[in-house]
């Protein structure tokens, strides 16, 4: 069978990678793809657009694709799911309206609130002075969010009340363009955050192995929020016991909640959990999209074929599906960043020592790269997921940044705290 898999990043890499090892694969199509996904045996780059779903759906009908895997966030909110499905395409994802449970914050919050699903207290605005006149009355520490899709920037915890009103300042002055018409204002929530990847096929809902993801750019949780710098999985804080929580509390009923509206939920949804103090599991926000850089540290530990677990999820099939298989291993992925990241990046530069990096086992994860003169040099902020496994988080530790010593690039920054706090 071949595979078609939308998008450019790190995460699009990993799910080709999986899909590759599966018996069943013998091709995989990335659009547009990346400078690994370029140069991996049995897998193509195709020049097209993500937005650009007349095109890609015709590539994926003269190729003869058995299925197409949608990657980001943004061409499920446009609707490339109702898009294949309407010419009978089969295709991983939810539809456009499913995909309102990511690309607008207002929307889940509400479908939350209507399912009774754990979640911080929230407030919705349209207007400046009303979102101040707001933050004032709370108090900080408070959370100001772009309602829309932001690439995983629009969020700005904010510990002081000058850093809240700049962010709102920010918002509503356009900074994320349409995306913060709206701005979502929610409560501060202490504990730690777990990423639960969950598969469905709009009436069951499986879990991936739990992971964490490390937001802020600099060691020790500090600077601008990103859009990932590292995971690892499994997370030792989401023990079955949470995890059953999650199931019954959150996972469960936001499927039920999707279904009530009419909506048939089928692909990923990612439930990202602060984990209070008290071990109780509560929703910081829902994507509709399996995570970057999670993505990269969970699919190395699944000992299950992808395309057979994906093909279940779009037949209807996951209630006779097999129970997933993992490694008994641990898996850390650190994100190698640009020269100015998050802001303004320096692209061009020349990447090497990927090859003596995976001598080393670890796996190389491209996104911002791509190919030059057939070398390979820098082409966005996030520029490789590196990632390693090992018996324990300690040892995977080790080896991920063992093989990180091998790769060099003009500019380069990665955290040195990677997992540190699953080894406390």
């Amino acid at each position: 069978m071949k595979v078609l898999v939308v998008g450019s990043g790190g995460r699009e890499h990993a799910i080709a990678w999986k899909l590759l090892q599966s018996p069943n694969i013998d091709r995989v199509f990335c659009i547009p793809g990346n400078g690994g996904t370029a140069t991996m045996p049995n897998c193509q780059n195709v020049s097209l657009s993500i937005d650009d779903f007349e095109g890609m759906l015709r590539f994926a009908q003269v190729q003869g694709v058995g299925f197409t895997i949608v990657g980001p966030e943004l061409p499920l909110a446009l609707g490339i799911v109702d898009y294949f499905q309407a010419a009978e395409s089969p295709i991983f994802g939810p539809t456009k309206e499913g995909a309102q449970i990511e690309a607008s914050k207002s929307w889940a919050k509400t479908l939350m609130q209507e399912a009774k699903i754990p979640t911080a207290a929230s407030a919705t605005f349209q207007k400046l002075e009303a979102a101040i006149a707001y933050v004032r009355e709370q108090g900080v520490p408070i959370v100001i969010k772009a309602d829309g899709l932001a690439s995983g920037k629009g969020v700005t915890v904010a510990m002081t009340l000058e850093e809240a009103l700049e962010a709102l300042d920010r918002i509503f002055a356009g900074q994320f363009g349409a995306a913060g018409e709206t701005v979502v204002i929610e409560e501060f929530m202490t504990g730690q955050e777990v990423s639960v990847l969950a598969l469905t096929d709009g009436k069951v809902i499986r879990s991936l192995s739990p992971a964490q993801d490390h937001k802020r750019l600099g060691d020790g949780d500090t600077g601008p929020n990103t859009g990932g710098m590292g995971a690892y999985a499994p997370a030792p804080i989401a023990t079955s016991e949470l995890m059953a929580k999650v199931q019954t509390q959150i996972l469960e009923p936001a499927i039920a909640a999707l279904k009530a509206r009419g909506i048939d939920y089928r692909g990923c949804l990612y439930a990202g959990l602060m984990i209070t103090p008290e071990g109780e599991p509560k929703v910081v926000e829902f994507n509709c999209r399996l995570g970057d850089p999670e993505t990269q540290a969970v699919l190395p530990l699944l000992d299950t074929n992808l395309d057979d677990l994906f093909m279940a999820c779009i037949e209807g099939r996951l209630a006779n599906f097999p129970p997933l298989k993992w490694k008994k291993q641990s898996s850390v992925c650190v994100v190698m960043a640009a020269g100015g990241y998050p802001d303004k990046v320096e692209i061009g530069q020349f990447v090497t020592g990927i090859g003596k990096a995976e001598d080393m086992g670890a796996m190389v994860f491209q996104s911002g790269t791509k190919l030059k003169n057939n070398a390979l040099v820098t082409n966005g902020g996030r520029v490789l997921g590196v990632t390693a496994l090992g018996d324990n988080i300690g040892n995977a530790i080790v080896n991920v940044y063992s093989a990180l010593d091998f790769i060099t690039y003009d500019g380069m920054h990665y955290r040195k705290d990677i997992a540190s706090k699953a080894t406390n």
